[in-house]
């Protein structure tokens, strides 16, 4: 009976310690998100006819969005996350259609599934008697900045990021992802030339060293893609006639292409149909991204920081879609306990008046998750990521501009205010812009334009923006945003640019200023 005993207490002692060694620590994070907006000229006309008149949008508009992190920690040394989003969801939209800003699921009866969507799952892990450290999966992938949110490259993505820090001083990043492969799942060209499925991967390499010393920090960082010649669907010939009539050239990313892709090699504002199309198809891209950015704390209240990226793509077959330019940015500012004053500039390349050699203006991958620091409305900046913004552009690319910043002005507890004023001028060629946007004898900046942001401003155009933004901190983890902005729409009428504005093509001579009102609600857990 004794031994019985024994055995039965070392089964016991063996299967907890089983137990314990497997347990995992389950902890979920989220944010609920509900909010309201009210402006008018979207499109900085009078919209589509009526209405924001971006996507399709009312002026009034009311949405919700729901995002839950579960994280899986076995130990300090391997854990697992799962990242869900729910929304955004338009109230009164029955279904998702695609288009920007009309997501669905909130309409009468609320039951549509379309709407729930994977954001990251991925897997951190230390490699075993070493201090490097390994994510894996679907996660956030950032280019580093102290000033603007990342230029370059700030999304969601799959990949592998590897961090290994050598000092307190000196760390490494080494990452490699996958933004497109296996996306071309037909079309004429895709079967005729044998395209499908092959050659179609968008890869990204990246090498970050992050350096930190005492009130300084300063990352410098390099990275290179292969780019495949099908790596879209939209990345072929698209024509009425394919055999006779090759007639545009268009990618999904604005940040990949030049204004108006690819242009006749007379640089006239015809579309290139003289380019063989074979060779088109076969040609492979590579493209070469480095960027300084840091920040000086040293001399505390005071702070400095910058960002300065240089990027370029170059194409296998002709120089009409070859893209590269610059982008810098500073910051000076300066903190007290109820208000941070700040003054900032930035300057970015813009293109030439030659449209067939390609564009002067930096490429980037995608800045969706990018929070700009100077600006919530004509740029992406909003803190909640949930209203109307990027009216401009998405990165300051072609653009320059000087600002003013109040942040975080406080006089009542749990309450703050930031203030700033942009003035914002354009880098482009009036000529590239007469070349590109020609139509019926007047350039129209016309936001559907391929390779373009929002707003093609040149050398005779500017903006100036104002923006107020209040936070409230009604409980521990619950805040209220209210912003209200306004862009002053300031494009050249001079017949060297455009003529007459004829803005989105609505045959319209006049630019209508774009503002937004905006109540954002955040609970947080």
């Amino acid at each position: 009976m004794r031994r019985l005993s024994v055995l039965l207490l070392a089964a016991g002692l063996l299967l907890g310690s089983w137990s314990n060694a497997h347990a995992v620590d389950v902890s979920a994070k989220g944010e609920w998100n509900v909010s309201f907006d009210y402006g008018q000229n979207g499109k900085f006309t009078s919209g589509e006819t009526t209405g924001w008149g971006r996507g399709g949008e009312d002026e009034f508009e009311a949405k919700q969005r729901f995002r839950t992190q579960i994280d899986a920690a076995s130990s300090e040394a391997l854990s697992g996350t799962l990242f869900f989003e729910i929304g955004s969801s338009l109230w009164g939209k029955a279904t998702s259609d695609g288009r920007n800003y009309s997501r669905g699921g909130a309409a009468l009866g609320a039951d549509s599934t379309s709407v729930i969507k994977l954001r990251r799952a991925y897997i951190d892990w230390m490699v075993p008697y070493t201090d490097l450290q390994v994510r894996m999966g679907i996660q956030g992938m950032e280019f580093p900045s102290y000033t603007t949110g990342g230029m370059v490259f700030n999304d969601d993505v799959a990949g592998i990021a590897t961090t290994y820090t050598f000092t307190d001083n000196v760390g490494i990043s080494v990452l490699w992802a996958r933004p497109y492969n296996d996306n071309n799942d037909g079309g004429y060209y895709a079967n005729t030339y044998k395209a499908q499925g092959y050659q179609d991967n968008f890869d990204v390499f990246a090498l970050l060293i992050p350096l930190s010393f005492d009130g300084v920090k300063v990352t410098p960082w390099g990275a290179y893609a292969t780019i495949g010649p099908y790596w879209d669907n939209n990345s072929c010939w698209i024509a009425r006639n394919p055999e006779k009539e090759p007639t545009s050239y268009r990618y999904t990313a604005a940040g990949i292409s030049p204004v108006g892709g690819p242009r006749h090699k007379d640089g006239t504002s015809k579309y290139a149909r003289d380019v063989d199309m074979r060779n088109s198809l076969h040609a492979n891209g590579d493209a070469f991204w480095a960027g300084l950015t840091g920040e000086v704390t040293l001399f505390d209240p005071f702070r400095i920081a910058w960002d300065f990226n240089y990027g370029s793509i170059q194409w296998h077959d002709d120089g009409s879609r070859n893209r590269s330019g610059w982008l810098a940015s500073l910051l000076m500012e300066y903190k007290t306990d109820f208000v941070t004053p700040g003054i900032y500039g930035w300057y970015g390349s813009g293109d030439d008046s030659n449209p067939a050699n390609g564009s002067e203006r930096m490429p980037y991958i995608s800045v969706a998750n990018t929070n700009n620091g100077f600006s919530d409305f004509a740029a992406n900046g909003a803190p909640w990521d949930h209203s109307r913004e990027g009216l401009l552009t998405a990165n300051w690319n072609g653009t320059w501009g000087v600002g003013l910043r109040f942040k975080n002005i406080s006089f009542v507890e749990d309450l703050k205010h930031t203030l700033y004023v942009n003035y914002i001028g354009g880098t482009n060629s009036p000529a590239m812009a007469k070349k590109v946007f020609l139509q019926n004898g007047y350039a129209s900046n016309d936001a559907t334009i391929e390779g373009k942001d929002p707003l093609y401003l040149t050398t005779l155009d500017s903006a100036l923006e104002f923006g107020l933004r209040n936070q409230y901190q009604i409980y521990e983890n619950l805040q209220l945003y209210v912003e209200g902005a306004y862009i002053m729409t300031m494009l050249s009428k001079n017949k060297k640019v455009w003529g007459r504005t004829n803005m989105n093509g609505k045959g319209e001579d006049t630019v209508n200023d774009p503002w937004n009102v905006n109540m954002t609600l955040v609970y947080s857990f």
